[in-house]
């Protein structure tokens, strides 16, 4: 069953934690020092919130997915549309190990599509190991890029 996803930026990540928890009515599922995220059921959603000097806005949006196979359709569904199609595959971001792909929209707004493998304590591991800033901008010209830098 998808889940969808919602990520904003904010520039007060402690007020917007307080304000998002007194909006869903529940404490988030996980905090990090600069993002917050929130797994509900009802509605289904997975909601993150950031901090990471950008302006407040709304991120990126997406779906999150419980098995392979809804990646798969997702991907061909894609594909079939001809839309550009940034694959990530196998990474690790957003203190997640995950397999994920990208879509950009008429507007520009990019979808992540994503099934998480499970958490790790890192956001970005490859940034992480290499020394390097975390969210460092991808090196491509696809048109996902740019949310795939901001990272998820």
């Amino acid at each position: 069953m998808k889940r969808f996803h919602v990520h904003a930026r904010v520039t007060d990540l402690g007020a917007g934690i307080a304000f998002d928890s007194k909006l869903f009515g529940t404490e988030p599922t996980r905090v990090e020092a600069d993002d917050a995220k929130w797994k509900l059921d009802d509605p289904r959603i997975n909601f993150a919130v950031s901090a990471r000097g950008a302006a407040p806005d709304v991120d990126h949006l997406g779906f999150q997915v419980d098995d392979d196979g809804e990646l798969a359709e997702l991907k061909a569904r894609a594909q079939a549309a001809d839309m550009a199609l940034l694959d990530e595959g196998p990474t690790s971001c957003c203190h997640a190990r995950s397999d994920k792909h990208w879509v950009t929209d008429p507007q520009g707004i990019a979808w992540e599509r994503f099934r998480s493998l499970h958490d790790i304590a890192v956001f970005r591991e490859a940034a992480a190991a290499a020394g390097a800033a975390l969210c460092a901008p991808a090196q491509t010209a696809e048109p996902a890029a740019e949310a795939v830098a901001r990272c998820c």
